[in-house]
């Protein structure tokens, strides 16, 4: 069957599924599936001081970032609010930023402020490369994946179409869902802090030195107490269509959080992540747009 491809949001324009969407997920799981990302931005941060200052400036450790590994990072306000969510890599020479689509010039608009007298370089590099998630068993940041110049993208396409199952956006969310992977706009609103979602020794590096929106991080880290949590929520399947993202989360009438992502998982049938607050009891059966949904800690 030909591609379904994704009518709005984001990933509008990429592929949603091929029209076997559990054949997907399990070949995902199995580790045979790979994946075009190309509608993904991408930030090329080149310069001798460029690992140093993106240490300095992001929740990630960066400062050693050995070339070919990648990881997670956030950028926070000085209130310790979410503004950035993103993958790393370098190549020995230059450190790529992978960002979901839109959120590109805010960001280098604010590293391009942040550049001081330091030997950094920041542009735009969407045109120049793309990322593809590339076949093998999903890790903790939904990878792996490959960072390819645009003029060998066709070429890499094809190398693992020759040994993986190509799967969709539909497979991508039910994995990420799943594994209680939020994403920047799905989790998150302007009030969001790391402590909510799930990101703590992963995103955020708990041993690395200051940087903006530290001292609200270590701060709730210490007393346990952020104001809301992050959990996936088990809906009942009988209605077809999908809580809208955003939509609000109702416990005996009083709304407690809203929902992120929605997926159907092969397995786990359909699931979603939300936000809600944190003394939400873990055993109430919470309502979205009228469907019953139970809990499943994460945070």
């Amino acid at each position: 069957m030909s591609a379904v491809l994704v009518e709005d949001g984001p990933d509008k324009g990429a592929v949603w599924h091929f029209g076997e969407p559990v054949k997907e997920q399990r070949a995902l799981e199995s580790g045979t599936a790979w994946a075009d990302l190309s509608h993904y931005n991408i930030v090329a941060v080149s310069g001798s001081d460029r690992l140093q200052w993106l240490h300095d400036l992001t929740t990630q450790f960066v400062s050693d970032l050995a070339p070919g590994d990648w990881k997670s990072g956030l950028i926070l306000d000085a209130r310790g609010h979410i503004e950035f969510q993103f993958n790393v890599v370098d190549d020995g020479e230059t450190t790529f930023l992978v960002l979901d689509p839109g959120y590109i010039n805010q960001l280098i608009e604010y590293l391009t402020k942040m550049k001081f007298m330091l030997r950094v370089d920041v542009r735009d590099a969407s045109s120049e490369y793309a990322v593809l998630r590339a076949p093998g068993m999903p890790n903790e940041i939904g990878g792996p994946f490959a960072l390819v110049p645009r003029a060998e993208v066709e070429e890499m396409k094809k190398t693992f179409g020759g040994v993986a199952t190509q799967v969709g956006t539909w497979a991508l969310d039910a994995e990420r869902v799943a594994a209680g992977r939020p994403r920047i706009g799905f989790e998150t609103d302007h009030k969001s802090i790391p402590n909510e979602i799930g990101v703590l020794h992963g995103a955020v590096h708990m041993k690395k030195g200051c940087y903006r929106g530290q001292e609200t991080v270590a701060k709730i880290y210490n007393l346990g107490n952020p104001p809301r949590r992050i959990v996936m929520l088990h809906l009942d399947g009988s209605d077809v269509g999908f809580p809208a993202t955003g939509t609000a989360i109702e416990n005996d009438g009083v709304k407690v959080g809203f929902i992120g992502t929605v997926a159907r998982h092969h397995e786990l049938g359909t699931i979603a992540l939300a936000i809600v607050k944190r003394n939400t009891p873990t055993d109430a059966t919470l309502t979205i747009d009228g469907i019953p949904a139970s809990q499943q800690v994460i945070v």
